[in-house]
């Protein structure tokens, strides 16, 4: 099957295609409010009519929540590679209402001195990336009457509320949705410029905690100095986490982290990631991680300890000298590599508790944390892919890290025992979750004939 008709057919199409992905972002599929359950049901039997016009065979699936769309085309031949498309149809909220230019679920193109962009709530996350996929489907079915190979998809209406469905839909549906690789295309450009398979994802592990020391809220002038203030404790426990050079000085905390392969690192080193620039953008200036690991490293391959609150004691206008019972705060932690998050739990808290002084009592209040994702590159899937990517862009694609967490990568290969690569074409403007989202019509266009070079290549 040839490649150049197909990316012709994109080019020629792309009137229409932005007209279908407008009719979708019309559908009010707000997975967080009861409100908008019909909206949600909707997007979905918009989904599966769509896909049903291409000739896949799509279903709409219940769960306990919001419903799957399920879809599956056979490939040209019995043993063609065997792919999964995973992309979500369900959106955040627009509040503020008031800080929109316009309405969100009215979707528009507008000219910016960047270029021409769609502006409609979920336009990039995630309907736009979604159809750049469905999009590039089309083009081939139109010119060659099938796909180059086997794909099975599968859409979500519940990613913005937490997939509460997710893991139990998988595992009902395991033998179905087990294929080759998973295709994810909830990312972006990294530095909305150069295309990206993202192969490290950081798993995430919080504790909340109070600690309590005296029975009751004492007066300073009374107990101070001879009773022990929990915020100082608290203090003490939380300063110590880190040591001068930026480590995390738990036991063991670092035994399950891996070194950066010595060709990745290269290549970060080569998209010249400036950190001034990125810490500057939000008024600070030297990084603060481990001294000895590049500003990508920190964000994206190394583990991490985070203060996200503190309090304790009195907090409103004026003074109320007390010392107070309790003190709490929230530490959360980014893992990589093969770190358990409960070995990390169990570190945290041995320390903690051997910081205590006598009498001090600790409560938690924690929910299961996840581990790191690892994409095995040495899958020819993977090369194949950046490649055919770089042939798309002005600059040629990279492996990249993801400093955050998505789970969805985790689930695949826990549940259905498969790597993913996640590509995608957003942009760090495109203000997603927030009022006014966008997404260049570049990152539309060219993401389709991304996808198009994807599917061809995977297929050699």
């Amino acid at each position: 099957m040839s490649l150049d008709p197909v990316l012709a057919r994109i080019d020629a199409q792309m009137p229409a295609a932005i007209d279908r992905l407008f009719d979708l972002l019309r559908i009010k599929s707000i997975s967080t409010d009861p409100a908008f359950n019909a909206d949600v049901d909707a997007a979905a039997d918009w989904l599966v009519k769509d896909l049903q016009g291409l000739g896949i065979k799509a279903e709409k699936r219940p769960t306990t929540g919001h419903p799957m769309v399920v879809g599956h085309v056979d490939g040209p031949s019995e043993d063609s590679p065997h792919i999964l498309f995973y992309g979500h149809y369900d959106v955040q909220p627009v509040d503020p209402l008031e800080l929109w230019d316009r309405d969100p679920f009215d979707p528009a193109l507008e000219d910016t001195d960047a270029g021409q962009v769609i502006r409609a709530r979920g336009a990039s996350d995630d309907k736009g990336q979604l159809m750049t996929f469905v999009e590039a489907c089309r083009a081939w079915i139109a010119e060659h009457g099938a796909l180059p190979c086997k794909i099975t998809f599968l859409f979500e209406g519940e990613e913005e509320s937490g997939s509460p469905s997710l893991v139990p839909f998988l595992q009902e549906n395991a033998e179905e949705l087990s294929c080759d690789i998973a295709l994810i295309c909830d990312t972006g450009l990294f530095e909305s410029a150069v295309p990206a398979i993202t192969t490290m994802l950081r798993g995430l592990l919080g504790e909340d905690f109070t600690i309590t020391g005296p029975s009751r809220d004492l007066h300073s002038g009374m107990y101070g100095g001879i009773a022990m203030n929990p915020i100082r404790v608290l203090n003490k426990i939380l300063a110590g986490l880190h040591d001068d050079t930026g480590a995390v000085t738990l036991e063991g905390f670092y035994d399950d982290v891996p070194e950066l392969p010595d060709d990745i690192r290269a290549q970060w080193q080569g998209l010249n990631f400036d950190h001034a620039t990125y810490l500057g953008d939000v008024g600070l200036k030297a990084p603060a991680g481990e001294q000895d690991r590049t500003p990508l490293e920190q964000i994206w391959s190394r583990p991490t300890c985070d203060v996200n609150g503190i309090w304790g004691g009195y907090t409103g206008d004026g003074f109320k000298t007390v010392l107070p019972s309790q003190a709490s705060a929230k530490v959360s932690f980014r893992l990589v590599g093969q770190q358990d998050p409960d070995k990390i739990r169990a570190a945290f808290r041995s320390y903690l508790e051997r910081n205590l002084p006598e009498g001090f009592t600790v409560e938690y209040r924690t929910e299961k944390g996840s581990g790191a994702s690892q994409m095995s590159i040495e899958d020819p899937a993977f090369e194949k892919a950046r490649a055919a990517l770089s042939d798309e862009w002005p600059r040629p694609a990279a492996y990249v890290g993801c400093g955050g967490s998505i789970p969805i990568a985790g689930y695949f290969k826990e549940i259905l025992d498969m790597d993913s690569m996640l590509i995608g074409f957003g942009r760090d403007d495109d203000q997603i979750h927030s009022p006014n989202e966008k997404y260049d019509v570049e990152s539309f266009h060219k993401g389709t004939r991304s996808w198009a070079r994807i599917l061809e290549a995977l297929t050699r």
